[in-house]
């Protein structure tokens, strides 16, 4: 029960439910839910329960960390995007500015299970102030698809 503890004496303070038992990811923007009259829909009675999320995707790995990266090479990685729903959905991704050296590669296309993204990095230090030889690089691609934005977390340093 929340209202008491393991011990059973009741509680003194609030129960902190996790992201996914809210019903809500943690690297993520809900989106203005727009119908789709054209998008097929599933009647069955075993997707007839109210409230259930039919639509979404999870990104394996949820963060992309490259580590210490040489200066003037290029890097990649590639990030799962899964469609844990039940209906084909579409994404899009946004791609980061030029002066971070990252690139998404992927294929425009409605995703039934899944879709691999190609995450670039071409490292390059913009050398605005001297770190030492050690510059870090972090920014969140924004992809969004359509029920929710889902952000990328790309860390790297660049010796």
């Amino acid at each position: 029960s929340l209202l008491v503890n393991a011990a059973g004496q009741p509680r003194t303070e609030k129960v902190k439910l996790p992201s996914s038992l809210q019903g809500r990811k943690p690297n993520s923007i809900p989106n203005k839910k727009v119908e789709d009259p054209v998008a097929g829909r599933v009647n069955t009675s075993s997707l007839a329960t109210a409230g259930q999320q039919l639509s979404g995707f999870h990104l394996i790995p949820p963060s992309v960390t490259l580590g210490v990266l040489k200066e003037g090479c290029t890097y990649a990685a590639t990030v799962i995007l899964k469609n844990v729903g039940v209906n084909f959905s579409r994404f899009r991704v946004k791609q980061p500015p030029p002066h971070t050296g990252l690139r998404v590669m992927y294929t425009p296309q409605p995703v039934g299970l899944q879709v691999e993204l190609e995450i670039e990095i071409f490292a390059m230090v913009t050398g605005k102030e001297d770190t030492g030889g050690l510059e870090e690089i972090a920014h969140d691609i924004e992809i969004v698809t359509e029920t929710e934005t889902l952000l990328l977390p790309v860390r790297a340093n660049i010796l």
